[in-house]
């Protein structure tokens, strides 16, 4: 499973942006490494909690994370998942914190063309290429913290991306309505569209994949990929 184990690591912080200081800063999702003693005990409990969520998407699945569930399996009550997470929504959105730091640090400070030093328009291509390889691999569990649409644009997670595709959309079309067109640009990544065109539909992921550069070419006006 792609869960396994993840949430016994320290997540590591990110590294320092090298996006151009005048620009967006990014979100950072999921628990800071540096928080005082008294938010210890806290991110403790909170990864104890992840971890035994993570075992039950192991063994029954993304169906198989309730909040009784997840208490009984760490061995603490559940009120004290619901004081952690609010909500399942939340719980689930908490398992995909490790992830989505990930790659935002790939997109802050990795190689690139994901990260800097590639051209703006080579950017935005793997972006969307990145998350869509990322989405399809844990569809289940995005469309399962998707139950409520009101957060999918308000969490630190959405709100990160879009702030990177609008970003990167200013340094191609400064002219534009960047802010609007990166949203159009993000709804192509939806998980609950890409589980149509790929379960239902049956369209392979390299479709998609092709589907997203030739629309980056056409928004974009940029000389097809080669």
């Amino acid at each position: 499973m792609l869960y396994a184990g993840f949430m016994s690591e320290t997540l590591p912080p990110l590294p320092t942006p090298q996006e151009p200081s005048d620009k967006p800063r990014l979100l950072e999702v999921g628990f800071a490494p540096d928080e005082p003693c008294l938010r210890a005990d806290a991110a403790r409990n909170r990864a104890r909690l992840l971890e035994a969520a993570t075992r039950l998407i192991a063994e029954h699945g993304v169906a198989g994370v309730t909040m009784e569930a997840v208490a009984t399996a760490a061995g603490v009550g559940k009120g004290t998942v619901f004081r952690r997470f609010g909500d399942r929504t939340g719980l689930l959105t908490a398992l995909l914190d490790h992830s989505a730091r990930t790659l935002q640090a790939d997109f802050l400070a990795g190689p690139p063309p994901l990260g800097p030093g590639a051209p703006p328009v080579d950017r935005l291509r793997a972006l969307g290429v990145a998350v869509l390889y990322r989405f399809a691999e844990q569809l289940d569990l995005l469309l399962a913290a998707q139950s409520e649409p009101t957060r999918r644009h308000s969490h630190p997670t959405g709100r990160a991306l879009h702030m990177h595709t609008t970003m990167l959309l200013r340094q191609i079309l400064p002219d534009a309505d960047c802010e609007l067109l990166a949203q159009t640009l993000m709804a192509y990544l939806d998980p609950a569209l890409i589980h149509h065109l790929t379960r239902q539909c049956d369209m392979p992921l390299e479709r998609l994949e092709a589907g997203w550069n030739d629309l980056v070419t056409r928004v974009t006006g940029a000389d097809p990929q080669r």
